[in-house]
């Protein structure tokens, strides 16, 4: 709102000042509090334009605007930017528009661009794990974001439920079976899966078909043991991430495309506009044409596919699906896969442009101080549910959204699970529920207040300088979640939340709230307390945690 008005009073200053001003000026937050609340660029990028020197711009739109009350000061530094200092009255009328906005910072920033967010995408062969988590929490307040702030943002699973490792789970589950059934089937692969899950799936596989499951010809039975264990092991994932509040939107098989011929209509374009030729008995993609480094093998020798052709063919059911930017989530090990997918993106007729590919960096559990080795025989954690058990959904979702996706994540085990301010989890909460504590007392003191009570006179109880500092920390949220949704980081967030955690329970040290001195100004602190917390709920719900009235 308040962006938005100083945008508003630029241009209609322009335009008395008789100067012409490039569209593209911005107004920002400026990273030192010395430069104003809000500063603007107007008169550099306008220079040109007016053939006039950037600073004496600056100074004719200082002049101007000092005049307004809605500014208690209008400076201009260094070679041409103007600062603004908001006046107490415009901070106390945004106050009543945060209280009063039900979803305050939504907007119509992404203009409903349909935005596909594929994350997690972990093979169907066993428990979802760390890295999973830390992908699900990202992807999924990513979207949640998007879509507050005017994107149409989808959720989207690939389950990669073909091929190879598919294969040597149904042969790892039939081999469990057997042993229930009292075979001796000698030492385990090494290649097989050894999670104690293999095994509860063959107690499973036990008692739904029992030892008939043997009287099938051995291809008929590996494909019965196959689609069994595809199915469990699904629902054993989305059980999980429902526990993690993570909803999917869409799930894609693998298996799904390769049977409705997706592949074949894939290689069957690229064959079309030329990018594939036959060398040493089999097809390949001219993908160095397109800017990769070299070309790849789409059909082996053997007449199958490689993995890059069912990877081509769901990326063009992405685009004939209408979405017009796609996000991909993927494991730090992934960059060189992507030259190759922009290649065929490309050569399939659509915007390489269009795919974003964001990596996300490796997880490291510390417990005591101590790297936990991930090995589930050493009784260590290793799985989402796991990590959720342990220290909570809340904790988890908190700690893998406060750090860059880009960076490497250290997870303090133990400081996840401290109730105290070291956590910044709790702290933030704690803030929540202090809020919730207060407005109790004040309550039970008969001191509630309505929107009869409040009106801008009575506002001008908060004038001290962390009181005006809340209320303009709450006011910069919507242009928080419109950075996050563009830069696509959702650590931003996570900081945001505790900043404004930190600034109110300073407040609360150095200020009563609920005061016998004067009845309005805690009527005032309380309208103010009950904005932050406001605020906070809406943070929250975004990050996927909870809101506590109570710890």
């Amino acid at each position: 709102m308040i962006k938005e008005k100083i945008i508003s009073d630029l241009k209609s200053c322009m335009k008395f000042l008789k100067l012409e001003y490039n569209e593209n000026f911005t107004v920002e937050t400026p990273k030192n509090t010395d430069h104003g609340d809000l500063s603007t660029n107007i008169a550099l990028v306008s220079s040109k334009l007016n053939r006039a020197n950037p600073r004496i711009i600056a100074e004719k739109i200082a002049e101007k605007l000092v005049k307004k009350r809605d500014y208690k000061k209008v400076e201009v530094a260094g070679p041409g930017f103007v600062n603004f200092t908001l006046a107490n009255s415009i901070l106390h009328a945004a106050l009543q528009t945060i209280v009063s906005t039900p979803n305050y910072g939504a907007s119509d920033f992404g203009k409903k661009e349909k935005i596909l967010i594929e994350f997690i995408s972990a093979n169907p062969t066993g428990p979802l794990n760390i890295v999973s988590a830390r992908a699900a929490a990202y992807g999924d307040t990513l979207c949640r974001i998007m879509n507050y702030v005017g994107f149409h943002a989808i959720r989207e699973f690939y389950i990669n439920d073909a091929g190879n490792q598919v294969d040597i789970l149904a042969e790892s589950l039939e081999l469990r079976f057997r042993e229930i059934l009292g075979e001796n089937i000698g030492e385990f692969p090494l290649e097989a899966y050894h999670g104690e899950y293999v095994k509860e799936l063959a107690h499973l596989l036990n008692s739904t078909e029992g030892s008939k499951l043997l009287h099938f010809p051995e291809k008929d039975r590996l494909e019965r043991i196959k689609k069994f264990a595809l199915k469990e092991i699904h629902s054993m994932q989305v059980n999980s991430l429902t526990k993690f509040d993570v909803n999917f939107d869409s799930w894609v098989s693998e298996r799904a495309l390769r049977s409705q011929g997706i592949l074949e209509e894939a290689l069957s374009y690229l064959a079309e506009k030329g990018y594939t030729y036959e060398s040493e008995e089999a097809v390949w993609f001219a993908s160095s044409q397109l800017g990769d480094e070299k070309d790849r093998v789409l059909i082996k020798s053997d007449g199958n596919p490689t993995y890059l052709v069912p990877d081509i063919a769901y990326h063009l059911t992405k685009f004939q699906r209408g979405h017009q930017t796609l996000i991909d989530v993927l494991g730090p090990d992934h960059h060189g896969y992507v030259p190759r997918l922009k290649a065929a993106i490309n050569a399939l007729g659509y915007d390489e442009n269009a795919l974003e590919v964001v990596f996300l960096q490796q997880v490291n559990l510390f417990e005591d101080g101590e790297q936990v080795k991930m090995s589930k025989r050493a009784g260590k954690i290793v799985t989402m549910d796991e990590l959720i058990d342990d220290v909570g959904k809340d904790a988890a979702r908190f700690f893998f959204i406060n750090r860059k996706p880009s960076a490497h994540l250290n997870f303090d085990l133990e400081l996840a699970k401290k109730k105290s301010s070291e956590n910044p989890v709790f702290y933030c909460q704690y803030a929540y529920a202090r809020i919730s504590s207060i407005i109790e007392k004040a309550e039970n003191e008969n001191i509630t207040i309505t929107t009869e009570d409040i009106n801008l006179k009575l506002l001008r109880k908060l004038n001290k300088p962390n009181e005006l500092l809340l209320i303009k920390k709450m006011i910069s949220l919507g242009a928080v979640l419109n950075l996050i949704a563009e830069k696509r980081e959702p650590h931003h967030l996570a900081e945001y939340t505790h900043e404004l955690a930190t600034m109110f329970h300073k407040y609360y040290q150095k200020h009563k709230v609920v005061t016998k001195k004067s009845r309005d100004t805690t009527k005032a602190r309380l309208y103010l307390i009950s904005a932050v917390k406001k605020i906070l709920a809406i943070t929250f719900d975004l990050m996927g945690i909870s809101a506590p009235e109570k710890m």
